[in-house]
């Protein structure tokens, strides 16, 4: 446990953490992904290539430093990181490799005067003290999944049962259960974790899952990243027929279960948990508004569909923004708009009725529009909610 003096030494490396953290960060998972094979799997190369986990986890010592002595006000960060753990099936004995290094990191870059040995006990108290708070709540995830209807502990074998292009970049995977089994109810907005051999190594990655629960299947919407690792071998390796190794569903992002009325607003990718989202609340005839920003009408995956469903549902209002092409004309149901969308467009396109249950997604420019405009419409905050390709991050500047 952290006693009053160690708490007292983490909140004075605040000022550090705020200016020197990504640097700190940045070293640490240099030495551990150099030097540790066992938690390679874990981690997305191209999230280390572009600074975006060494940025994230920069921020999150930080908030922990701060809020070290009530972490209440942490909020929804440890529901992200925990979940993000349990669909890779991070274990306990990841959390001591994780921790050396993390103490190895501080003393080398703050250098042995700031980091003395007084303040390398105070942090390595404080992550044990996280480490427990989260290896107690994963332990709990994992027994919970394994004990539900059509859940599982560690890895379940799913075959490939179809796989469809939804555009030049988007490819959607149905996977049935190779058991035969069924296959969890899980919420609307939750990721799966796949475990695959790539070029002989092992390679671990978050998909969301682009349908609604129905007891039989799962089913992925991965897009194809110019860097990507795992989304290129899906592409190009994975045919139907063909086994993944799967972990059960995890996320915190999920469906409300109230009956207000519903916006769900993506660009890109994003739309793949908000796909699954649209399902259950039109199974449930509540009011939706789906806005989807992408870059042209050919690169908007899912477009047929959705307007299939907009001309089956009179509760479902779709619009749809296009960057770079001319936008097809308004149809029922649907309004469509050119060039990139601003705030001024996105607050006509939200209901006149503000007391809604709102979720958004995509890339952190178009959330960060998004949190503004829903603010500004007068949507409540705690009505707000979104979440973040990768890395666990804040839509803070």
């Amino acid at each position: 446990m952290l006693n009053e003096r160690q708490r007292a030494i983490v909140k004075s490396t605040v000022p550090l953490l705020e200016a020197g953290g990504e640097a700190l960060t940045t070293h640490f998972y240099q030495l551990m992904l150099s030097e540790n094979e066992a938690v390679q799997p874990l981690f997305n190369s191209v999230h280390q290539q572009t600074g975006a986990q060494p940025r994230a986890l920069a921020r999150s010592v930080l908030m922990y430093a701060k809020h070290i002595d009530d972490l209440s006000g942490l909020g929804d960060l440890p529901a992200q990181i925990i979940h993000k753990h349990v669909s890779l099936q991070v274990q306990p004995e990841h959390y001591p490799i994780v921790g050396a290094y993390l103490l190895r990191a501080i003393r080398e870059v703050l250098g042995a005067e700031i980091a003395t040995d007084e303040v390398i006990d105070a942090w390595g108290a404080a992550y044990g003290q996280l480490a427990d708070i989260l290896i107690s709540a994963e332990k709990s995830m994992y027994a919970d999944n394994a004990q539900l209807e059509g859940g599982w502990a560690g890895v379940r074998r799913f075959v490939v049962a179809r796989k469809q292009a939804e555009t030049s970049e988007i490819t959607s995977f149905t996977l049935h259960p190779e058991d035969g089994g069924k296959v969890v109810a899980y919420q609307a907005g939750q990721f799966i974790g796949l475990r695959l051999l790539v070029n002989g190594k092992e390679q671990r990655r978050n998909y969301s899952l682009s349908q609604a629960a129905d007891g039989r299947s799962l089913r992925i919407s991965v897009k194809r990243e110019a860097q990507g690792v795992v989304s290129s071998h899906l592409h190009t390796q994975v045919h139907e027929g063909d086994v993944l190794e799967v972990f059960a569903p995890a996320g915190h992002f999920t469906l409300d279960d109230s009956d207000k009325p519903l916006v769900l607003m993506a660009a890109g990718v994003g739309i793949t948990p908000l796909m699954a989202m649209l399902e259950k609340a039109l199974a449930a005839q509540r009011p939706t508004t789906l806005i989807h920003c992408t870059r042209s009408p050919d690169l908007q995956a899912f477009r047929t569909q959705l307007i299939e469903l907009a001309a089956q549902h009179s509760h479902l209002q779709l619009r749809f923004s296009y960057e770079q092409e001319a936008a097809p004309e308004n149809t029922e149901g649907v309004q469509v708009a050119t060039g990139m969308p601003d705030a001024a467009l996105l607050q006509a396109w939200l209901p006149v009725q503000r007391d809604v249950q709102a979720y958004f997604l995509g890339p952190v420019g178009f959330m960060r529009l998004a949190q503004t405009v829903l603010r500004d419409a007068g949507v409540p905050k705690a009505q707000s909610h979104h979440e973040f390709f990768g890395p666990a991050q804040a839509l803070a500047a």
